[in-house]
């Protein structure tokens, strides 16, 4: 017979918060940057801090040029200041922006699309 394990208690599990940046160029990106940007950001903060923080790619919008990461709540601070040192992406000067922080994905996505 086939044992099926428990589920993880809420308690036990780590908790998130969705980061909504924006990218300012002066040229417009065609590529998809996100997972350069979480590389950048693994530089920035090391190999254990980076993977601490279980950063993940959520969305990624080329037309408006923002996205959604996905981070662990207790190393938020030290990735918001990570994302607003990054200055070149493929080889071109940016400037990331945090425009929004939430716990709640479905917030942080309605805060995406209202992003002009």
């Amino acid at each position: 017979m086939l044992k099926l394990k428990k589920p993880l208690l809420p308690t036990l599990k780590e908790k998130k918060r969705y980061i909504v940046y924006r990218i300012i160029s002066e040229r417009k990106i065609n590529k998809d940057v996100s997972k350069d940007i979480i590389d950048k950001i693994n530089s920035y903060l090391g190999v254990f801090e980076g993977a601490k923080a279980g950063i993940m790619n959520v969305t990624y919008n080329k037309n408006k040029q923002a996205g959604i990461l996905k981070v662990s709540n207790k190393k938020l601070k030290e990735t918001k200041s990570s994302i607003s040192l990054i200055n070149e992406l493929n080889k071109q000067k940016v400037i990331i922006t945090n425009i929004y922080v939430s716990g709640i994905l479905k917030k942080a996505k309605n805060k995406l699309k209202n992003i002009e």
